[in-house]
């Protein structure tokens, strides 16, 4: 019977070994029985970093934080049953934002299955509908995996092609093929027991990994294979014609981003209208208009392009969405390796899914066309005016207020930090509000812009480097558990500041027609909480402070910047705020001229 537990070892050894030599460098493991061989065989392999996890919903965004941050695939493993389930909320969230992400499940076998044995239940569907793939791999067993009689720990790195093929497909469709975006896969592994091997074949497979240890090494992922088509595709725009670029949050390389786009405005002169999320904002080099979403939606016949470029999906501003779809002009969507359609305003004329940099090769040489160059210098000096009111408006002493918190906090962070914004008013109050003080890198997880998970995907990229997550007081609560990560943080060395918006609940619902004599606001929408997060925050090791006025708001923010790991209780009036909002939206409408 033994030998059964040493089998599964030793194939989960070569499961890891396959991945490693395929590019996989991040594990997170959580605890469970069933999954035991994989996680003890994870230890074992050279080449790995660990990561461990109570929470299978908090791995799984973990592990979309880290992936995120370090542009390539992290797996998270899990025993059976309804753990898997768990994992569904960060699957969903990598299927829409095209991140890789692979999931291991520890399974019983099949002929535990459909009658009734403990823990046992339909695991292969759980994640079916946002996967790229799911591969229910063979189970391992003397019979189909070794030569009659050998030892297991013999031919210890011989390739078996019955594990090999189907790990070899799901990494295909993790990475994507250029088409296909890159996305979550799930792979489902049956063990039949006894699980776990004894001392002997496990003092075998350490010291085989530590005769072959790897030297430590942060690969970045594989770009994909060319999008299959003709070699050269005409440019899809007139570049002698006036145009607006208008981008959407970016799940990529950034800096790569911006390099393009400056080749592509240096030739057109085109003015870019940058989502928060771009990672674009702050910077000097390209024409970038930040306050469109106060500027919009926009009447006057001299602000209409004869065209729109628009790069990736869209961007969270409603008024941006409303201009782009009454626009009677060709529109062209560009996508990077992601052929879905991301169009949900129905405008797009064409679409192309081979980026930027494909469509940049079709670029004609030449320069900037004046009409095109007058429409940029009519967004821009649009631009620099509301800029100018919104600096007086977020002038002086008083309670902290929203949408002034963002734009104190552009100033205020340090551009080396990779900044989080939480869906829900975070996100929307930077997109309105940030200056563009400077250029740094922004995250923010609009793939299904849900709240779940919110800690943990910050911890996740603080794990790769210095970060702020900026989140509002519900959605930091409904992932209270990614506390936990804070002493694997202590242990990497990184830090990360966490900025709580503390409006007493869902604020968002404030700025919505909802709050009206009839309506149990509190109860049905807002529902704000009674915890102290300081508290909370507290029981796991981690400082606090709480900031009322704006004349603190520096001093905090460079105690917290100073910390490890910080949380700064930011606290402002959900109904106030909702009303200035409302106040600077109808002030640069009646500011308006032609």
């Amino acid at each position: 019977m033994q030998e059964q537990a040493a089998i599964n070892l030793v194939w989960a050894r070569r499961l890891w070994g396959t991945l490693v030599e395929l590019g996989l460098r991040h594990v997170v493991i959580c605890p469970g029985s069933r999954s035991g061989p994989l996680s003890l065989a994870a230890d074992l392999t050279p080449g790995l970093n660990l990561f461990s996890s109570i929470d299978e919903r908090s791995a799984g965004f973990f592990a979309l934080g880290l992936g995120r941050a370090g542009l390539l695939p992290v797996a998270v493993v899990t025993t059976s049953g309804t753990a898997v389930a768990n994992l569904l909320p960060a699957a969903v969230e990598a299927d829409r934002s095209g991140l890789p992400l692979l999931l291991l499940s520890a399974d019983r076998p099949q002929r535990l299955k459909n009658c009734g044995a403990n823990q046992t239940v339909n695991q292969e569907a759980f994640l079916q509908p946002a996967c790229r793939c799911m591969e229910t791999l063979p189970q391992p067993g003397a019979a189909t995996t070794l030569p009659l009689g050998e030892d297991p720990l013999t031919g210890l790195h011989r390739p078996l092609p019955q594990l090999q093929r189907p790990l070899h497909r799901a990494w295909a469709a993790l990475l994507g093929d250029g088409v296909r975006a890159a996305g979550p896969v799930h792979l489902n592994q049956p063990l039949e027991e006894p699980l776990h091997a004894d001392g002997a074949t496990i003092a075998a497979l350490r010291a085989e990994a530590d005769a072959t240890a790897l030297p430590a090494a942060e690969p970045t992922c594989p770009a994909p294979p060319p999008v299959a088509g003709p070699v050269s595709q005409p440019f899809p725009l007139d570049p002698d014609r006036s145009a607006v670029i208008v981008v959407g949050p970016s799940h990529g390389d950034q800096w790569q981003l911006a390099a393009d786009l400056r080749q592509l405005v240096n030739r057109t002169g085109w003015p870019v209208l940058a989502d928060a999320a771009s990672g674009l904002r702050g910077r000097r080099d390209l024409p970038l208009v930040h306050g469109y979403d106060l500027l919009l939606p926009r009447s006057d016949p001299g602000f209409a392009p004869d065209q729109v470029l628009r790069l990736g999906g869209c961007s969270a501003s409603r008024h941006l969405q409303d201009w782009l779809r009454q626009l009677a002009v060709p529109q062209v969507q560009v996508m990077e390796g992601d052929d879905r359609n991301w169009d949900p305003l129905g405008s797009v004329t064409l679409r192309r899914s081979d980026g930027l940099a494909g469509v940049l090769r079709a670029l004609p040489h030449g320069a900037p066309a004046a009409a095109a160059l007058a429409l940029g210098e009519r967004w821009r000096r649009a631009d620099q005016q509301l800029q100018r009111v919104l600096d007086g408006a977020c002038s002086g002493d008083g309670p902290l207020q929203e949408p002034c918190l963002a734009r104190d906090l552009d100033r205020l962070l340090p551009s080396q930090r990779t900044l989080m914004l939480a869906n829900s008013s975070a996100v929307r109050d930077w997109e309105s509000f940030s200056g563009g003080a400077c250029p740094r890198r922004v995250v923010s997880f609009r793939g299904a812009s849900g709240i779940d998970g919110t800690l943990s995907l910050a911890f996740g990229l603080a794990s790769h480097g210095d970060a702020v997550l900026l989140s509002g007081d519900l959605a930091l609560l409904h992932d209270s558990n990614g506390w936990l990560w804070a002493e694997s943080l202590r242990r990497i060395g990184h830090r990360l500041l966490v900025v709580l918006i503390d409006n007493g609940g869902g604020g968002i619902f404030e700025q919505l027609p909802i709050r009206q004599e009839g309506v149990a606001m509190e109860r049905l929408f807002t529902m704000g909480q009674v915890v102290d997060p300081c508290t909370l925050a507290a029981a796991h090791g981690v400082p606090s402070r709480v900031v009322l006025l704006r004349s603190d708001l520096d001093a905090a923010v460079a105690w917290g910047l100073s910390q490890p790991l910080a949380l700064l209780q930011c606290c402002s009036d959900a109904r106030a705020d909702a009303a200035l909002r409302q106040r600077l939206r109808r002030r640069q409408r009646s500011d308006r001229s032609p």
